[in-house]
């Protein structure tokens, strides 16, 4: 038991057995519904057309290990990493080699670790992408369309907050301008119709559901 712990302990495994832990926890937590698989910034995405111009997605997309949530992709890469830095540990250990040859073969451990982590984490991202099908991150564009309930009192060039309900069932509350001198009050409806990005914030307009003909009997 003294071999194994000093071997988790020890150099190189102890570079892993903290971040080792904080896997385990995280997937505790996500057992016991408390935390989401797919968090930490969700999705490593694999570029259109193999260019990279959206940064660190692009370039890890390019490496083979996109496609999937960013915590599967951690969690895959520690656990590997661990596993192998720790019976390579165990294995050196038990060879009672010591001074420089025990350096290097410690260093020579945790080389193969990392590269052996690295290459079963691409192989096993490639067989798991198919569970995480690449859906685009919401945008406020999605917005544009959709008919929204005023909240504030009035709505002016300058001033007015809106809530709107998502397609997936989720509301929001957006910020609403308009450009004439419409009457809003809180709890009527508008269109929100615009985005104007420099300000973030949305154009509405008048709506009366009565003239929708998706709504006409």
């Amino acid at each position: 038991m003294d071999e194994f712990r000093d071997a988790a302990l020890g150099f190189p495994a102890a570079l892993f057995t903290a971040a080792l832990v904080v896997v385990v926890a995280f997937w505790l937590l996500v057992l016991l519904g408390a935390a989401d698989h797919g968090g930490f910034h969700g999705h490593v995405h694999v570029p259109a057309h193999g260019h990279a111009g959206s940064g660190g997605s692009a370039r890890t997309g390019a490496q083979g290990i996109g496609g999937v949530p960013v915590t599967v992709v951690a969690s895959l890469l520690i656990t590997i990493a661990w596993f192998t830095s720790f019976t390579g540990s165990v294995l050196v250990r038990r060879s009672g080699a010591s001074g420089v040859a025990r350096t290097a073969l410690d260093l020579g451990v945790l080389t193969a670790a990392l590269l052996l982590a690295w290459g079963l984490t691409r192989l096993l991202v490639r067989r798991l992408r198919a569970l995480f099908p690449d859906h685009p991150p919401p945008s406020r564009l999605d917005f544009i369309g959709l008919t929204c309930t005023i909240r504030t009192g009035s709505v002016s060039g300058r001033f007015g907050q809106a809530e709107v309900a998502a397609q997936d069932g989720s509301t929001a509350v957006v910020q609403v301008r308009q450009h004439g001198r419409d009457a809003f009050g809180s709890g009527s409806t508008a269109l929100l119709y615009a985005y104007d990005e420099e300000g973030e914030f949305f154009w509405v307009a008048p709506y009366d559901p009565a003239l929708d003909p998706r709504t006409a009997g």
